[in-house]
């Protein structure tokens, strides 16, 4: 054992002491009406609608609810109808459902889409920035000049708004301050607290450790919301050397573990795609293109020359107006949509190719210089100025740097090996290092109209849901879960934990911190990735995916066992390995019981060619109980009516679209 090691490990002659008080194996009980795990959007939101609704409420969230979970920023508010606009809620539903077969949550979409608007609204009181009131872009195509609201992408129908995304995180956070919620930050959730303990049973709280203290906290509550997103670092590995490998670098496996052990259905859990690995990556909309926050920057190649453009049914166009305008035959842009009806102007779609030939040399560029103003203040100052990942790596370290849009030119990778997404342009580099999924939609958690799942007193907002969906559907679902969840606490009957499953789950957390050596965090989590790469990786087949689980157990029986921690922080990621891998048979179990192929899901089976045959056109929905793994089916429009099922659970609602 190197030096190096036995100092972060805490056993060197000149280790560093752990800072905080260690309190391993002390209890601190907490109940509340609501208890909401997960402080990102959706967890604020629900925080807020539940309290508002005059329970008590608890959130709880594993960093600082604060700046977690997009703390840093958005830019977009996708998909919503506004006072500015007379797009439906119906229609913001059908661009996602015909541009991926069905394979959405047109429930939690339709959510989103009627209520998005009234939820931006209520941000507004909070202090968050939603219009142009300084009048910054007054005049522009994409201003509309009565409500001062800026939309992006189409700019005729105006179905997506720019907003001052900077300022959401720390509005909500300070609602939930004010409205008396309880907030609980560095709480590692590790298991939910079930009726008699039984998997199934009605929820009735959870169990966390203070990643700090390592102090074990026990949450009671009448009703609990799933807010802690979908599952990720699957296939995908970080290390010291490499870098961050994904678009979500600190989203583990969490929620979907901790609800998967305790019995709540789960269903597109075997969609995956390929991604880049650690090693590839440039900052986040850090290089030049013409996709999402860049939308619809011009680029130009090594020598000067344009790359021209064609509209979503592939015709040329040749201004820049003509970008932001759905073509004749289309509805119109929905944004990552490859349906020509919604599919966003975009370049030439043979570039590649035209690259190869010589026709345009590399690299490329991001040419901001000779396009509008408006729009080269909305990309460089809004854009990447709000959006999460660009406001302080991008925008102020290259300005910084010297960068400045009115004159210089933003490289970018594309055939470089630098483009950070697959299908951007550029192919993975290796197939079976893989992601959830392209880059909205994965597989999760499904819920009923009132956003609970299967399991009594479990409710389900943001990413959690299966077919999550960027800020605003977090945002939108976490408010209608809260108010929900409220709803329920009021009949509900006090919980009541069962002691034995409390002391069973303290025994799991706390033995890796027993032992003084054994395997480490890092080893364990390389290892389970490198078992879904071999045996869950591009190509599939029964045996192939059998062979996983049985290393998966394998890893359960001989392995955990040697796990050690040294301080809390390291107890954290142990924990996040253990779920690790409990979503990993999850994916496997989904995997083996669809038996078929589906570009739409990703999903390529060796003994199942046949891709999407009508038969297997369908949600296939997986859940385990004490008897067992339990698969099950449910119809593609199974949320269908949309309105008439909403306006059912819903009839004393009043919001903008009722009133419209």
């Amino acid at each position: 054992m190197t030096t190096w090691f036995n100092n972060l490990m805490g056993k060197g002659e000149w280790a560093l002491k752990w800072p905080y008080e260690v309190k391993y194996g002390s209890e601190k009980e907490v109940s509340a009406d609501v208890v909401i795990l997960g402080g990102g959007p959706a967890g604020c939101m629900a925080a807020i609608a539940a309290a508002k609704a005059g329970v008590n409420v608890i959130l709880v969230d594993k960093a600082h609810a604060k700046r977690s979970g997009g703390g840093s920023g958005v830019d977009h508010w996708l998909t919503t109808p506004t006072p500015a606009s007379s797009i439906t809620p119906e229609a913001c539903v059908d661009w996602e459902s015909d541009s991926y077969g069905g394979y959405i949550n047109a429930l939690s979409r339709y959510i989103a889409a009627r209520e998005g608007w009234d939820t931006l609204l209520e941000l507004e009181e909070m202090g968050a920035k939603i219009r142009d009131t300084d009048d910054q872009f007054k005049g522009a195509p994409f201003r509309d000049e009565i409500t001062k609201l800026l939309f992006a992408y189409d700019y005729q129908n105006r179905v997506t708004l720019r907003i001052w995304g900077t300022t959401f995180k720390s509005a909500m956070y300070n609602k939930c301050k004010s409205l008396g919620v309880e907030i609980l930050n560095r709480m590692m959730v590790t298991s939910l607290l079930t009726e008699n303990g039984l998997m199934g049973g009605r929820v009735m709280g959870a169990t966390a450790f203070n990643s700090r203290t390592g102090e074990f906290v026990i949450l009671k509550g009448k009703a609990v919301i799933n807010c802690m997103a979908f599952h990720e670092a699957n296939w995908l590995f970080s290390t010291e050397l490499t870098g961050l490998p994904y678009f979500h670098p600190n989203v583990v496996c969490d929620g979907p573990a901790i609800a998967w052990k305790a019995g709540a259905e789960f269903t597109m859990m075997e969609k995956s795609a390929p991604s880049h690995p650690a090693g590839f990556h440039f900052p986040s909309y850090g290089s030049g293109n013409p996709k999402n926050t860049w939308y619809p920057a011009s680029m130009v190649d090594a020598t000067g020359k344009e790359i021209p453009w064609v509209d979503g049914m592939g015709n040329p166009i040749a201004e820049v107006s003509e970008r932001t305008c759905p073509a004749e035959d289309q509805d119109y842009f929905g944004d990552r949509s490859m349906n020509p009806r919604y599919k966003l102007a975009h370049l030439v779609d043979d570039l590649e190719e035209r690259v190869r030939k010589g026709e345009f040399m590399l690299p490329l560029y991001a040419d901001l210089t000779g396009m509008p103003e408006y729009e080269r203040k909305a990309i460089w100052g809004l854009m990447v100025g709000e959006e999460g990942r660009t406001k302080v790596p991008v925008k102020e370290t290259y300005e910084a740097a010297g960068f400045d849009p009115d004159k210089d030119l933003l490289q970018n990778y594309f055939l470089l090996g630098g483009e950070p997404f697959p299908g951007m342009w550029q192919h993975a580099v290796l197939p079976f290092v893989r992601g959830r999924g392209p880059f909205a939609s994965p597989g999760g958690m499904v819920a009923d109209w009132n956003l609970q799942s299967n399991v009594e007193g479990l409710f389900v907002a943001g990413n959690a849901l299966f077919a999550g969906n960027y800020y605003h559907h977090a945002a939108v679902t976490g408010r209608y879960a809260g108010r929900k969840a409220a709803a329920f606490a009021k009949e509900a009957p006090p919980p009541s934990v069962f002691q034995d499953q409390i002391e069973q789950e303290k025994h799991r957390v706390y033995e890796p911190i027993k032992r003084s050596k054994g395997i480490d965090w890092k080893e364990l989590r390389a290892g389970l990735c490198r078992i879904m790469q071999n045996y869950c990786g591009d190509i599939k087949n029964d045996e192939l995916l059998s062979l996983g689980l049985i290393w998966f157990k394998d890893i359960q029986e001989n392995v955990f066992p040697d796990a050690c921690a040294a301080n809390p922080h390291i107890l954290m990621r142990m924990i996040e390995s253990f779920h690790i891998l409990d979503c990993n048979e999850l994916i496997i179990q989904s995997s083996l019981a669809r038996k078929a192929s589906s570009r739409y899901l990703g999903f390529n089976r060796q003994d199942h060619t046949e891709v999407d045959p009508p038969q297997w056109h369908k949600f296939i929905t997986i859940r385990q109980d004490e008897t067992g793994i339990k698969t099950g089916e449910r119809p593609i429009d199974f949320a269908l009516p949309l309105a008439d099922n909403y306006e059912q659970h819903n009839p004393d609602y009043r919001g903008f679209l009722k009133q419209r």
